[in-house]
């Protein structure tokens, strides 16, 4: 059983922006080099430039998707692009990581113009493997409820979050 609690995606506004209440099922753990992902820490965008250790538990029989937006685009006061999309990975086996499922939309770092953004990770477990999937038209305005609709995920099994903020031309790595 899944370790992780959904009260801090709560607190964060995820579940309500993003998704909708569940119960976590599968354990997710996420690490940017040695940083590991805790719902609302904060990562540098030059340090999450590159994709993130992604692993996940569950037989490896089941499929999952992965999903990943920033609900803050363009800026958290105007989020006219909600949710913008940074990577879609799908028919993902259990116990393993990103690189064994289908890339859909590749990744895609955070870049926040302005304000503080939350980048949300959700996973969910897929009832058959996705055949002949064509990728969204674009990244904004992705939604991952009516896509986890449209697909019959269901609910998520999992998610984590992180804040992220432009860093100053200067500080960069």
């Amino acid at each position: 059983m899944a370790t992780n609690s959904v009260d801090p995606l709560a607190v964060g506004r995820v579940i309500g922006d993003v998704i909708d209440h569940f119960e976590p099922t599968i354990d997710m753990s996420i690490n940017y080099g040695m940083k590991k992902i805790n719902n609302g820490c904060d990562i540098k965008p030059s340090m999450a430039a590159d994709p993130p250790t992604v692993n996940i538990a569950g037989k490896t029989s089941d499929l999952y998707t992965l999903v990943m937006t920033d609900p803050d685009a363009p800026s958290p006061s105007d989020p006219k692009m909600r949710e913008w999309l940074h990577w879609l990975v799908v028919n993902m086996p259990g116990s393993t990581d990103p690189s064994q499922g289908e890339v859909v939309v590749p990744y895609m770092g955070p870049q926040p113009p302005v304000g503080i953004h939350r980048y949300v990770f959700v996973l969910f477990r897929q009832a058959t493997r996705l055949r002949d999937f064509s990728p969204p038209a674009g990244r904004a305005h992705f939604n991952t409820r009516s896509f986890a609709a449209d697909h019959s995920l269901g609910l998520p099994v999992a998610a984590a979050f992180f804040n992220s903020h432009k860093e100053p031309n200067n500080r960069r790595r």
